[in-house]
């Protein structure tokens, strides 16, 4: 009989979210931007599921000393509409860093996010300070400790596990099976028989007459 696996759903109450802060000092705006969108998603848990905000919270400080490669701070440019004729509006990068350094990494996480309503939802997960300072050292200390209760949990279940596999294992003894009665010998059951009847003062019948009284006719 084959069994069946179970494929495993992630449920909203299994949901633990984590906080992540992270320094974009000297990193490339590109490579900061892809790490913070897999966090947001949660793709480097091993429940990943696409479908659901399962995702950790994430908290970038020094926003306004990310780097970038090439001449992007005079190409790459940001447009704008305000709504009325002629209001496209125009910002470099170099402008927008030194302006609004928080909005150039939104916008460059957003555009690494699925287009669906999941990924407006998952951006206001993510936070960005331009300085280094940031007010959610309360969440992140709590997060840091559920994280070191984790690993002290996971490095006991090892120890236990080694502890168990060094211990030599002894087979257990099995148990004495009882001698099996051996069956009598059938003359020793005639005689027996025999011996019987004659106690209790009858005779018994020849094997001929009884198997001619077994099989006779009445006349």
């Amino acid at each position: 009989m084959t069994t069946r696996m179970k494929t495993y759903s992630l449920s909203a109450k299994d949901i633990d979210k984590a906080w992540h802060v992270l320094d974009a000092t000297g990193q490339t705006l590109g490579r900061l931007s892809t790490r913070v969108a897999g966090l947001l998603m949660g793709k480097h848990k091993p429940t990943f599921s696409r479908h659901l905000d399962m995702g950790d919270f994430v908290i970038v400080v020094n926003a306004e000393k990310v780097r970038v490669t090439g001449k992007k701070l005079d190409d790459k440019i940001y447009y704008r509409h305000t709504g009325h004729m002629g209001g496209l509006k125009e910002t470099v990068l170099g402008d927008m860093l030194q302006r609004q350094p928080r909005r150039v990494i939104e916008l460059s996480v957003r555009g690494m996010l699925p287009r669906n309503r999941l990924s407006r939802h998952l951006l206001r997960h993510l936070k960005v300070y331009a300085g280094p300072d940031h007010p959610h050292e309360a969440q992140v200390n709590e997060s840091r400790k559920k994280e070191e209760g984790r690993k002290k949990a996971a490095l006991t279940l090892v120890s236990r596990a080694r502890a168990d596999s060094a211990q030599p294992q002894t087979k257990a003894a099995a148990p004495a099976r009882a001698p099996r009665k051996r069956a009598a010998p059938r003359a020793t059951v005639e005689a027996a028989t025999t011996q019987t009847i004659a106690a209790k003062g009858g005779r018994r019948k020849p094997k001929a007459a009884e198997t001619a009284d077994a099989g006779g006719t009445d006349e």
